[in-house]
């Protein structure tokens, strides 16, 4: 009889053991993935640092502004594979789409996706001052064929400088490759300073009217 309520208390002192080591195992499981996630941020924000600082590197003493697109555009190709970058500037009553592949304006019946921005859109993009999805630009009155549609991932990226939008940045690319959050943190990394040469470029031009 004792002996049976030893061997009892020690089938309940190992199950006791047990559950707590595989309390502590999934502790150290979930602190060790917290340490690869932490890691891998890191890493991933030292890489923008530094691509980051190339394109600024890359920009130094432009006063073009078709010059300061292509560039751009080249970057931003660079580290998002298979995108087509646009970028909408805005007029007093319009606005210039350039794709950074010439020293012209790119004619808007020559595009795909970039065909379907009206002045209207365009405005409203502006006003948004946000980043926006596929959906909010249709909510805001983009119309495309829901084929073409389907078979894209896009983006715009706000361009302003103290409160002022000189435009955005749009980035699309094939759904199966769809653009995701990192794809994202590098171009708006370089907005800030790209806004500003932007408005370098404007002025430069404006002095030699």
């Amino acid at each position: 009889m004792e002996q049976n309520l030893r061997h009892k208390r020690l089938r309940q002192l190992v199950g006791k053991l047990n559950k707590q080591r595989k309390i502590q195992t999934k502790k150290i499981d979930i602190l060790c993935n917290d340490f690869v996630d932490a890691h891998r941020a890191f890493i991933r924000a030292l890489g923008v640092i530094s691509s980051t600082a190339d394109f600024y590197q890359s920009i130094i003493g432009v006063t073009d502004l078709n010059r300061l697109l292509f560039i751009t555009s080249d970057f931003i190709k660079s580290q998002i594979p298979y995108a087509t970058v646009g970028f909408f500037l805005r007029r007093e009553e319009s606005f210039d789409l350039h794709l950074g592949q010439s020293d012209k304006p790119i004619e808007m019946e020559q595009q795909r996706l970039e065909n379907c921005f009206t002045t209207e859109l365009v405005n409203s993009i502006c006003t948004a001052n946000k980043i926006c999805e596929l959906d909010e630009l249709l909510t805001m009155g983009l119309e495309a064929n829901p084929n073409q549609l389907s078979k894209i991932s896009a983006f715009t990226i706000p361009l302003g400088q103290f409160g002022t939008s000189l435009g955005f940045t749009l980035v699309y690319r094939e759904s199966s490759k769809k653009l995701t959050g990192p794809d994202l943190e590098k171009i708006s990394a370089i907005t800030t300073g790209f806004s500003q040469a932007i408005q370098s470029c404007v002025a430069e031009a404006g002095k030699t009217r």
